[in-house]
């Protein structure tokens, strides 16, 4: 049985940075496509970023050059670097697992078959 389990949200100005961590339990972490996504209040789900099981990392342009995606696979663990925040980041942040070894990544919620409970992020203006 496959566990992940997020951390790392809270209360932020904006320009403020957070580190959200993605902790994983049970399968073949190294064999995953590991990602972020998020959900708005009234909003639909939406991708963030993801991590490939090659190491190859993938942004939305929202959030390109503000985020950074990593992983330990000795750990089994995800991270994802959120720098220069927008109250427009305000969101529930997900972190969730794609087995099926993709040569890229997908961006589609759909695909990934592991998730998180997720961890709010409020960015205050």
């Amino acid at each position: 049985q496959v566990r992940l389990v997020e951390s790392g949200g809270g209360l932020v100005q904006a320009g403020a940075s957070l580190r959200l961590s993605c902790a994983a339990s049970g399968g073949i972490f190294s064999t995953y496509t590991m990602g972020w996504f998020r959900q708005a209040p009234g909003k639909e789900r939406e991708f963030v970023a993801a991590i490939n099981w090659r190491g190859a990392s993938y942004y939305a342009d929202s959030v390109k050059g503000r985020f950074a995606i990593s992983r330990d696979n000795a750990r089994s663990t995800e991270w994802l670097q959120m720098n220069s925040l927008k109250p427009e980041d305000t969101a529930v942040y997900f972190c969730a697992a794609d087995p099926n070894l993709r040569p890229t990544y997908s961006a589609y919620d759909r695909d990934y078959n592991y998730w998180g409970q997720g961890t709010q992020v409020t960015v205050a203006s």
